[in-house]
C-alpha cells in the first residue's frame, strides 16, 4: 500500500479535478502490475495496473489507495474491471467520498465474492486527497493560505516593497504548492500594487525532476481576483494567458463586465449584504467548478478576512531570518482587542527550506 500511495503522489499536479490514486497488484508475493491515475479522462489507476498485470491478475491481491469507482463516467467502472479480471482480494486505503461511489464500490466487490479490506494507511491516502474529500463532503475546496514574513512577522516595508523576503528554495516550494491547487485566489489590492502573474513556473519544477511529463503538458490553475467594485484593469498581468482567469465581484455594474468578458475573463457575482465579496459563497462557487484545493496568496486584509471567517484549513508561512522593523506591514489585518479574541492555531510542522523556515498550521479556531 505504501508503494500505491507513492504512485498516487505522482499525480499531485495532474489529476484535477479527480482524486490522486495509485494501485499495486500482487500475486503469490510477486508484483505483477502497478499504476496511477495520471489525468482526468485517462485510465484510472486500477485499469493501468490491470493492463500491466494481464492474466496474472487472476487470483491476485489488489492494493488501491481509494475505493474503486462503480459508475460510468468518462471511463468505465473500476469495480467491474477488477471482478472481470478475476482479482481475489482488494485492500483499500480509504473510502471514496463521492456520493456516487461511497461504499457502493466495496459492496459490488463483496457481492462478487471478493475479500475486501478497508483502512490500511488511510491517513496517508487522505492527506493526498483532502481537497477532493472537502469538495465532496463540505461542498467547498480545501483552502491553503500562503504567506511570507520576516522573523518579526512583517510582510512588506511601509512603502510596499516586499521582493524578496524569502530565499529561492522557498519560492520554488511555493511553485509546488501552486501546482497542486486548482485555483489561486488574491485580492484587487495585491493586483493593483504588485502586478503579479501568479502562474506556476512548471519549467522550474521540471528542472528539479518533479514532473512526470514535459512542462508544456501541465495546466495553469485558475487565477481568481476578488474585486468588489471591479477596480482592476482587464489588462492586468494576472488576467493574461496561459491559463484561465476570472474576477469575482459584488458589483452589479453590468457594463463593466463587458470589458472583462471581451478579453475572455469570466466575471461572477458573489455578494454579501454589505456589497462585498461573500467569501464562503465564492468558495462554494469554486467547488461547483470542481476545484478541490484553493491557494490564497493575498495581503494582510484579505488573508485576515479569510482567517476571521474560519475559512482557512491550512496556513503555510515561510519565515525568513531577517528583521524588517516596526513600521513594516503585518502578516494579517486582525483588529483584535483582548487576549480572549486570539485565534488558536495548531502547529503541524516546522521545517527548513533553504535559509528560511516553513511553518504549517491547521485547526484554525477562535479561543473562548
Amino acid at each position: 500500500m505504501a508503494q500505491a500511495i507513492s504512485l498516487a503522489r505522482r499525480g499531485l499536479y495532474s489529476t484535477l479535478p479527480n482524486p490522486r490514486v495509485g494501485c499495486v497488484i500482487v500475486n503469490n508475493g510477486d508484483l505483477v502490475g502497478s499504476g496511477w491515475h495520471q489525468k482526468a479522462g485517462g485510465d484510472h489507476a486500477e485499469i493501468v495496473a490491470l493492463k500491466a498485470a494481464g492474466e496474472r491478475a487472476r487470483g491476485a491481491t489488489c492494493y488501491v489507495t481509494l475505493e474503486p469507482c462503480c459508475h460510468q463516467g468518462r471511463t468505465g467502472p473500476c469495480d467491474r474491471a477488477l471482478i472481470e479480471a478475476g482479482v481475489k482480494r482488494v485492500v483499500i486505503a480509504m473510502e471514496d467520498p463521492n456520493p456516487q461511489v461511497l461504499g457502493q464500490g466495496m459492496a459490488q466487490l463483496k457481492a462478487a465474492g471478493m475479500d475486501v479490506e478497508l483502512g490500511l494507511l488511510r491517513e496517508q491516502a487522505l492527506e493526498l486527497n483532502k481537497g477532493f474529500v472537502s469538495r465532496m463532503q463540505r461542498q467547498r475546496p480545501y483552502v491553503y493560505c500562503k504567506l511570507a514574513m520576516s522573523l518579526d512577522g512583517r510582510t512588506a516595508m511601509a512603502s510596499g516593497e516586499s521582493q524578496w523576503i524569502t530565499s529561492a528554495p522557498a519560492r520554488l516550494d511555493v511553485q509546488r504548492l501552486r501546482g497542486q491547487c486548482g485555483a489561486i485566489v488574491t485580492g484587487c489590492g495585491t493586483v493593483l500594487s504588485d502586478e503579479p502573474a501568479m502562474q506556476v513556473r512548471w519549467s522550474e519544477l521540471a528542472d528539479v525532476g518533479e514532473l512526470n511529463a514535459p512542462a508544456s503538458e501541465y495546466s495553469q490553475p485558475l487565477r481568481v481576483v476578488l474585486d468588489s467594485q471591479l477596480k482592476t484593469s482587464p489588462q492586468a498581468r494576472i488576467y493574461e494567458p496561459p491559463g484561465a482567469s476570472m474576477a469575482i465581484t459584488a458589483s452589479k455594474a453590468a457594463e463593466r463586465y463587458l470589458a472583462y468578458e471581451s478579453r475572455g475573463i469570466a466575471v461572477e457575482v458573489c455578494a454579501d449584504e454589505t456589497e462585498r465579496v461573500d467569501l464562503e459563497k465564492m468558495l462554494n462557487y469554486l467547488a461547483q467548478r470542481q476545484t478541490n484545493e484553493v491557494l490564497i496568496e493575498a495581503g494582510a486584509t484579505l488573508s485576515g478576512a479569510f482567517l476571521q471567517a474560519g475559512l482557512i484549513d491550512e496556513l503555510i508561512i515561510y519565515m525568513a531570518p531577517k528583521l524588517m522593523g516596526s513600521t513594516a506591514r503585518p502578516l494579517f489585518d486582525l483588529p483584535l482587542k483582548a487576549m480572549a479574541q486570539a485565534l488558536q492555531l495548531e502547529i503541524k510542522e516546522v521545517r527548513p527550506i533553504g535559509d528560511d523556515w516553513r511553518i504549517t498550521a491547521t485547526s484554525v479556531k477562535t479561543e473562548a
